[in-house]
């Protein structure tokens, strides 16, 4: 059944999660803090939760090559919405999530999304979860985003995380937590801009229990004009494991860039490593791509959108 959504809605589902129209398969769409339309598969069921706000998203054991969208939109102004999702993915899946909140405010008043997701990914199952997080309008009301991310992976369990956050959002408090049975592995990746007045700050606690287990983090970042970021990652090996922590950040303008990753081995199996490199645009990038055409703008343009991708 079609929805009937405003050009603007529209706008804000296709920078959320890169639809036009109605995606197929499993789907749960909320504008406002009210549920506009869903659609559970026949290996995807969806249902409205009975002590929080949110949903169970239940994914039967085997399945693969479905995707599960769940966008929000925000276009209220003074609105503080706040929901739990929970997906439970069964053994030997291979799936895809894509989530995310578009927030379109033109008032004076804040808008403020906080959707607080918990993934329990089962015994060798794959899954590979896109978020991302998108700000527009002309008024001066904030415009405030602040996720949780849980994730229980068990035996030999993958899971690929994309967190995207580019441009539009005044203020979010991002925090990921993270348990990895034996054999298990995470790669979460994290983009994010900032311009403006803006301020993110990204906190990760990830702790590898089981034999095997293995961790990849990697955050790209830009800050630019007065805007302020922290990238405070933990992961914490209590076993024989592999972890990774990797931030590289281009700073402008008086921006300003804290990165603070921490390792903690409590066995001496444990190989972590953490790495962070922050600076600005090479002037001789911009020179070579002027040579090719390109204005000085359009080549500082350029090296953001290929940094961030």
């Amino acid at each position: 059944m079609a929805v009937d959504l405003s050009p603007i809605d529209e706008n804000l589902l296709a920078e959320i999660a890169n639809i036009h129209g109605m995606p197929k398969g499993a789907f749960n769409i909320r504008r406002d803090g009210k549920l506009v339309e869903r659609h559970s598969s026949a290996n995807i069921e969806i249902a409205t939760k009975t002590d929080n706000p949110g949903i169970d998203i239940r994914i039967a054991p085997g399945t693969r090559g479905e995707t599960v969208y769940i966008p929000v939109i925000v276009t209220q102004a003074g609105l503080k919405d706040v929901v739990y999702n929970t997906f439970y993915i069964g053994e030997d899946c291979d799936v895809t999530i894509i989530a995310g909140c578009g927030i379109h405010n033109e008032s004076h008043e804040a808008s403020e999304h906080d959707g607080i997701h918990t993934f329990h990914c089962g015994k060798n199952s794959h899954v590979k979860y896109v978020e991302k997080h998108y700000g527009e309008g002309e008024g001066i009301g904030e415009r405030i985003l602040n996720p949780v991310t849980n994730v229980i992976l068990d035996e030999k369990a993958i899971c690929e995380m994309e967190m995207i956050q580019l441009r539009g959002v005044t203020s979010t408090v991002r925090d990921t937590n993270a348990t990895l049975a034996a054999k298990s592995k995470l790669i979460l990746t994290e983009k994010l801009l900032t311009h403006d007045d803006q301020v993110a700050t990204s906190n990760m606690k990830i702790e590898l229990n089981g034999d095997d287990a293995s961790v990849q983090v990697i955050s790209r970042s830009v800050a630019q004009d007065n805007s302020k970021q922290v990238f405070n990652p933990l992961v914490i090996g209590n076993a024989k494991c592999r972890g990774h922590v990797q931030c590289d950040a281009i700073i402008m303008g008086n921006a300003r860039v804290t990165a603070i990753p921490g390792i903690e081995a409590a066995s001496e199996d444990a190989m972590l490593v953490h790495e962070a490199a922050i600076g600005k645009i090479a002037g001789d990038q911009i020179t070579k791509l002027m040579t090719l055409g390109l204005t000085e703008e359009e080549a500082e343009q350029e090296i953001l959108e290929d940094f961030l991708n």
